[in-house]
């Protein structure tokens, strides 16, 4: 009997303990499935982290980078214009206005005929009844000079070339506006004129690589200068859209 019982105890005992290790077993299990989900958010947090602060620093470049642009295009507009326009040798407003500049030559004959009248007025004292016609023509003379000199200005002033809407052109956005702008660039016929080395002189002074014959700004100049909508509408559909830059 005693060998029973002790048979008997060692069968509970191992029921038992097979009960409580297998209770045991599927918790471990269950722990470790928590273990690796919680790893692998872990994984997934660190590469978001990871990217957002690449890109967060690219952001920061950029920034640095445009903040640059803009202290050296302020930079020169400051100094005398002389050395902007420099890049523009081929705007047609400069042919324009030298034609302009012809009416004033006549001025200075003109100014010389009141200097004139000093021998007339030194011959007035001799002859008093002749003195009147003589001061009248000196009087008179001023008149046409001052009349030329004062529609000089009327005839400069359609020469000056009217600003046009450069954003239009494929590749220029606000910053590309802003800093032609303070080249002097204002119009389509400037950029449709521009030479080889305008092109290379500007795209030194902006910091740029070949932008300007890759995205053809002279092509579309060309076109919107001779008022050919149809044309460049059809040459380049995305102009004036979000794909504009």
């Amino acid at each position: 009997m005693t060998f029973f019982y002790i048979v008997l105890a060692f069968l509970v005992g191992v029921l038992v303990g097979w009960f409580i290790w297998g209770r045991l077993r599927g918790e471990l299990d269950i722990l470790r499935g928590d273990l690796d989900r919680t790893r692998s958010e872990r994984d997934r947090l660190r590469a978001d982290s990871d990217r957002l602060t690449g890109e967060l620093d690219a952001c920061g470049k950029t920034r640095a980078d445009l903040e640059r642009r803009l202290r050296e295009t302020s930079t020169p507009s400051a100094k005398p214009s002389s050395s902007a326009p420099a890049a523009l040798v081929s705007t047609p407003s400069t042919a324009k206005s030298a034609p302009a500049a012809k009416p004033a030559a006549p001025a200075k004959p003109a100014a010389a005929k009141p200097a004139a009248a000093k021998p007339v007025a030194a011959k007035s004292a001799a002859k008093p009844a002749a003195s009147k016609p003589a001061a009248a023509k000196a009087s008179a003379a001023p008149k046409p000079a001052a009349a030329k000199l004062a529609a000089a200005p009327k005839k400069d002033a359609p020469t000056a070339a009217k600003a046009d809407n450069l954003r239009r052109l494929i590749g220029i956005g606000p910053v590309n506006d802003k800093l032609l702008k303070g080249l002097g660039v204002t119009t389509y016929a400037q950029i449709a004129a521009w030479t080889a080395a305008d092109v290379k002189r500007i795209e030194d002074t902006l910091n740029f690589d070949g932008r300007i014959a890759r995205e053809k700004w002279i092509e579309q100049a060309k076109l919107l200068a001779a008022g050919d909508e149809k044309e460049f509408a059809r040459q380049f559909p995305t102009a004036g859209t979000a794909n504009n830059t």
